[in-house]
C-alpha cells in the first residue's frame, strides 16, 4: 500500500551503521528525507547516497536531516558508511518490516526473474510528522532535485 502526500509516516526504530538505534521520533520537529534503497555499495545505492550526501551542507539550510533505510545488516551499511563518509544515518531493516510500512518492498523484476526487494523510493516528512511528497521508484540521480524542489 503506497503512502500519500498527507498521510502520517509510519514510526520506526532500526539499528544505525553507528550501531545506535535511530528512530523517526528522534526527529520530530524537523524535516526529514527518509529514503530507501536496495542494497549498499551498489551503482545506484552508491550514486543517489553520495549525492544526498554531497548536498547535507544545503539541506541543513534549509531545516532538512536525512535517512538512509535497506534490508541490509550493521555491518555492510557501517562498511558502505565509512567507504563514502556518509555524515548521515543508514538503517537497518534487515527483516524488511519497516520498508512494508512505507509500501516499498515489492516484487520486481531482472532478466526475466521475479524477486522480492527494495522498490527505491523517497519521503519528505514535515515536521509534525506527515508525508508530504512521495516518490515510489525514484532514480538515484532524480532524489536530490526533487527533495530539493519540494523544499523551495
Amino acid at each position: 500500500m503506497k503512502l500519500e502526500t498527507g498521510a502520517k509516516a509510519p514510526g520506526f526504530s532500526l539499528k544505525s551503521s553507528s550501531g545506535a538505534d535511530i528512530s523517526l521520533a528522534d526527529f520530530s520537529g524537523q524535516k526529514v528525507v527518509v529514503y530507501f534503497y536496495p542494497k549498499a555499495d551498489t551503482p545506484g545505492c552508491t550514486k543517489q547516497t553520495c549525492l544526498l550526501n554531497d548536498s547535507l551542507e544545503e539541506l541543513k539550510q534549509l531545516d532538512t536531516q536525512v535517512i538512509g533505510i535497506s534490508p541490509d545488516n550493521e555491518d555492510k551499511q557501517k562498511k558502505f558508511a565509512d567507504k563514502y563518509n556518509i555524515a548521515f544515518p543508514l538503517l537497518c531493516d534487515e527483516a524488511h518490516a519497516v520498508a512494508d510500512l512505507y509500501g516499498v518492498w515489492g516484487e520486481k523484476k531482472m532478466y526475466g526473474k521475479s524477486y522480492m526487494g527494495i522498490i527505491r523510493s523517497a519521503f519528505m516528512i514535515d515536521e509534525k510528522g506527515d508525508i508530504v511528497e512521495s516518490w515510489y521508484k525514484i532514480s538515484p540521480a532524480d532524489t536530490v532535485n526533487k527533495v530539493l524542489k519540494a523544499l523551495k
